[in-house]
């Protein structure tokens, strides 16, 4: 239905952005992939993904076309929803994805949050012929009030859909062991131990 939104960034967080397209603001869901490539931008353009479901319509954007087909593959394995593909290009690059899918490494794609042993052998199952054909330049090459860095983090955990306090707890260690990080960063070594 929508293949891109072009325009102006009213709001920015690290799991979704207000992008105003002709007088409309569209709240679209992003990863932190995409977050990372448009955080110092005040215009972009994402490439969408319209996901519609008995209670809700949602969109999800992505920095690159790249990202975006990468995130439809994902979806479309059973058992992986928007949200898991998002929280999967969240917590690895899509080329780290797309390898460990075509390697056969179901070690890689389980450390992602929410992806058990089966669900990995899935992905790779579903996937591995499909990415094999597409050939390693299928992907296109990513480039790689405002809140406080620990404040974003946090928040865009609360939004991925972890406990605040546990969260919380776990930026407060990392920030206490490397106090300069970014938040992407940061979300991505709470990732980790979440």
């Amino acid at each position: 239905m929508y293949d891109y939104f072009s325009g102006k960034l009213i709001f920015k967080a690290p799991t979704h952005v207000i992008l105003d397209v002709g007088g409309i603001g569209y709240h679209i869901h992003i990863s932190l992939t995409t977050f990372s490539q448009i955080k110092d931008q005040e215009h972009c353009k994402l490439f969408v993904s319209f996901q519609v479901r008995e209670d809700a319509q949602t969109l999800y954007g992505f920095a690159t076309e790249g990202e975006r087909q990468l995130f439809n593959h994902l979806i479309s394995v059973s058992g992986i929803g928007p949200n898991t593909g998002r929280m999967m290009l969240s917590s690895i690059t899509p080329e780290e994805i797309q390898s460990a899918i075509v390697n056969g490494h179901v070690a890689t794609i389980q450390k992602i949050k929410g992806i058990g042993p089966k669900s990995a052998q899935r992905v790779i199952l579903e996937l591995q012929d499909k990415l094999k054909k597409q050939g390693p330049d299928a992907l296109i090459a990513l480039p790689v009030t405002k809140a406080s860095v620990p404040e974003e983090a946090l928040a865009a955990l609360v939004m991925l859909g972890f406990v605040k306090a546990q969260a919380e707890k776990v930026l407060n260690s990392l920030i206490n062991m490397e106090p300069d990080q970014s938040v992407e960063q940061l979300i991505k070594a709470a990732l980790k131990k979440l």
